[in-house]
């Protein structure tokens, strides 16, 4: 399985005057880490990809820590990578365990698309909120099917 996550609450991005890749969570997003943390926690996930992005690294933070794995800084998971994102998405059909991916809302509609292009099913909601997480299933490295999770569901 693996479980793409759009970074939690960050607050707006005209509002912060340091470079936006520095942007932390706001007190929601903050809140939103701990529930797709409680949200995912008993998956036997191992290993944790984050984009270079602050707020990204600080949304997974709660599961990586429970978890005790370290978050790998993934490049291609930053904004505006969509092209090596669904290439890297792609190469995770490969492991044989559960990881985690957290990136952009530019680049996780981006990346569904594709894999919809390649014949993805989509089960449940289409949308890509903050702090909400894609689950997708794979079968012998092929995708098999996704599930939508809304930060609200698991409130």
């Amino acid at each position: 399985m693996i479980y793409l996550i759009r970074h939690a609450s960050a607050g707006a991005r005209y509002n912060f005057d340091r470079n936006d890749f520095e942007r932390p969570l706001d007190a929601h997003g903050v809140l939103q880490a701990e529930q797709l943390n409680e949200a995912l926690r008993s998956q036997p996930i191992q290993k944790v990809l984050s984009s270079r992005a602050v707020r990204c690294q600080q949304s997974v933070a709660p599961l990586a820590r429970h978890l005790n794995l370290e978050i790998e800084v993934e490049p291609d998971l930053f904004e505006g990578s969509h092209a090596a994102a669904t290439a890297l998405i792609k190469k995770m059909l490969n492991t044989s365990y559960d990881v985690v991916a957290c990136s952009h809302g530019d680049v996780i509609p981006e990346i569904l698309g594709d894999l919809i292009n390649e014949g993805l099913q989509i089960r449940g909601g289409r949308s890509c909120a903050k702090g909400s997480i894609w689950a997708l299933s794979s079968s012998e490295a092929q995708l098999s099917g996704s599930y939508y999770s809304s930060p609200l569901e698991f409130q």
